[in-house]
């Protein structure tokens, strides 16, 4: 996962500005869709914790040379599913709102 520079970002000068992500492909515009943003995601935070796992493996049968390679592993793969988890349960959040809400 990479983050862009603040440097790089351009401003919102206006609401059209800030819908820049297609969530539905299939109207003929070019873009990412939501499925495949969540599902790209989650496949980079399961890297994140197949690559700690590896590590802590490798660190507990004493394979590992750079102990501090090891430990910022882990806590990438640690800070990345505290974030899919927070984010999960913003939407939970979302759904039950939109769901007591009359029509």
């Amino acid at each position: 996962m990479s983050i862009d520079p603040i440097s790089r970002l351009r401003p919102v000068t206006s609401l059209n500005d800030v819908a820049t992500v297609d969530i539905a492909p299939e109207s003929g515009k070019s873009g990412v869709s939501f499925k495949g943003m969540l599902k790209d995601a989650v496949g980079e935070v399961n890297n994140l914790q197949n690559e700690a796992d590896t590590l802590a493996v490798r660190l507990a049968s004493g394979d590992v040379e750079d102990v501090h390679r090891a430990m910022i592993a882990m806590q990438k793969a640690k800070l990345a599913l505290d974030l899919t988890i927070q984010v999960r349960n913003k939407v939970i959040d979302a759904y039950q709102e939109i769901m007591r809400m009359q029509v």
